[in-house]
This record gives C-alpha cells, sequence and structure tokens, in this order.
C-alpha cells in the first residue's frame, strides 16, 4: 500500500531547513499542499531571513504546490493567521508537524532562568499554539494528524539539556492527552524522537556521522505518523534507518500492608516495586486509579 498524501493540505513549523524541510519535500512529493513555516533564525532562536521561501521554491520547481510562512511559534495570533490563509488558499488543514525548535544548551548552575524559559517556549508552548491553531478545524472536518517532536533527551536525559529535556517530555504529556480528547474526531496525535544531524546537532555530531545520519532517514516513521492510517499516542524514534517505539511503563506495584505505610516500608519493598515484570503500557491516566483499585482488591 502506497501512502499519499493527494489534496492533503500540511503545515510543518520550522521547515526552512534540516528535518522540517526534508519532510515538506517529500509530503509535497506524495502530493500534499504545503505551508512552509520558518522564522528564520539562528540555532539559540535569534536573527530571520528568507529559509522558508527557498523551501517553497524546490518544491514548486518540483511540481508540487506550497507556501511559506515567517511565522513565529511563541505568537498565537501569528499562528491563527497562518492557519486562516492556508484555509483561505486550500480550504482546509488535514496534518501538522511541529518541528520547529531551538537550543540553548548549558549545564543547570549556568543555565539563565531565560534561556529556560524561551526553550520551553518555542517547543512546548509554540507546539500547543500551532496545534490550539489548527484544532477546531481539525474537529469540524473530523480528520487531523498531528505530530510533536519529542527527544530522546526528554525521554530520557541529557548532560547540559535542562531546559530542552523538560520542553520535550512536556510534548509527550500534550500528545497523550490529545490523543484521548482528539479521538472522537478522528483527530491522531503522535510524537517523533528523532536522531539526525541538522543544524542543531553539527556540533555535537562526528563529521563521519553527518551522512549516516541524515534528516531524510527520519521522514519514513514521521510520515507513516500523519498517514490516513496513522496509530495514535504513539513515539517513535528514528534515525538514520532504524526505528523504534518508546513508552511509559507502569509496574505492576505492590500493596503496602498497614504496618508497611511509612517511608520504611517503601524502602523495604523497592525491588519488588520496582519489578519491571510484567509491566504495562497504560493508555489513559486513569489505568493508574485502576491498578491501585486492582492491586487493593486483590490483596
Amino acid at each position: 500500500m502506497t501512502i499519499n498524501f493527494t489534496d492533503r493540505v500540511a503545515i510543518v513549523t520550522g521547515a526552512g531547513g534540516g528535518i522540517g524541510r526534508a519532510y515538506a519535500l517529500e509530503l509535497a512529493r506524495r502530493g500534499a499542499k504545503v505551508v512552509v513555516n520558518d522564522l528564520g533564525g539562528a540555532r539559540d532562536g535569534t536573527g530571520h531571513s528568507d529559509a522558508a521561501l527557498k523551501v517553497v521554491e524546490e518544491i514548486t520547481a518540483a511540481g508540487g504546490t506550497a507556501m511559506s510562512n515567517g511565522g513565529s511559534v511563541t505568537e498565537y495570533d501569528q499562528m491563527a493567521e497562518m492557519v486562516a490563509k492556508a484555509k483561505e488558499a486550500w480550504g482546509r488543514i488535514d496534518i501538522l508537524i511541529n518541528n520547529a525548535g531551538i537550543l540553548r544548551d548549558k549545564s543547570f548552575t549556568k543555565m539563565e532562568p531565560a534561556d529556560f524559559e524561551l526553550v520551553v517556549k518555542v517547543h512546548l508552548i509554540g507546539s500547543a499554539f500551532a496545534t490550539k491553531a489548527v484544532w477546531d478545524t481539525m474537529r469540524e472536518q473530523n480528520y487531523g494528524r498531528i505530530l510533536m517532536t519529542a527527544s530522546s533527551t526528554g525521554l530520557y536525559g541529557n548532560f547540559g539539556q535542562a531546559n530542552y529535556g523538560a520542553a520535550k517530555l512536556g510534548l509527550v504529556g500534550l500528545t497523550k492527552t490529545l490523543a484521548i480528547e482528539g479521538a472522537k474526531n478522528n483527530i491522531r496525535v503522535n510524537n517523533i524522537a528523532p536522531v539526525a544531524a541538522t543544524r542543531m546537532t553539527e556540533d555535537i555530531f562526528p563529521e563521519a556521522a553527518f551522512a549516516m545520519f541524515s534528516p531524510e532517514l527520519v521522514v519514513p516513521a514521521s510520515l507513516y505518523l500523519v498517514s490516513e492510517d496513522a496509530p495514535t499516542n504513539m513515539t517513535l524514534g528514528a534515525g538514520a534507518g532504524a526505528v523504534h517505539a518508546a513508552n511509559v511503563t507502569m509496574t505492576h506495584g505492590v500493596k503496602l500492608g498497614e504496618d508497611e505505610r511509612t517511608p520504611e516500608g517503601v524502602a523495604k519493598r523497592i525491588a519488588e516495586i520496582t519489578d519491571r515484570t510484567g509491566e504495562s503500557v497504560p493508555q489513559t491516566g486513569a489505568e493508574q486509579s485502576m491498578a491501585i483499585m486492582g492491586l487493593l482488591q486483590n490483596g
């Protein structure tokens, strides 16, 4: 089965280069009309450029359809205006890929509060703003595919990226709730955790790894996650031709006896509490409460 996006309208934020550009080009190649959004700033979020225009030129030169947008994801009004222009031109919004991001890496002791705040604002608040701008349209048309961009830093941690990690795991939580809220209107919401050699990671990757981890190799997993038959509430990691899934799991746990309901009691049974045998992957937060009720009933 060929996945195609004919007659679909897609918005990709941060699409002026790197992974976002690769998304925009492939979506257009497979038939989508694409809004190429990019503020065009430097890696730390400063400055502007015409990066989005260049990607639109690439798409139209190849016979595709696209428009550029220079709005900032941190400004809700600019995201709403971007969506309005796309709807005016093409009538609908089917796909949103929240890809825009910046880095301001420092150890937490050296990180200025403003650096923490801005990174969270671009990644987490920016994704929420762009998603909010398309949400009611997707509900009305009973169709929507939204992709958030998580990170191994959010999922597993990384030195010097407290701001980035906090934002990225926040996106996983946002995804999980929106997947539940969007289900009745056929809105599916997923996460990609990419590993790619881009401007964002150029001083992290050794030169020899650049070709192996090209941005184009993240595209297959991401476009699957915004396709018509996409799952929902899924986090995939992708890079260099490899794809894996990441899950938030819950152990079976234990019921503490009445004489164990103390910090010392938890310490005594921590090995049982953290035993991963038979762990589950809850699909809603309510399953935590249900699991506790189950332990109490079976206790």
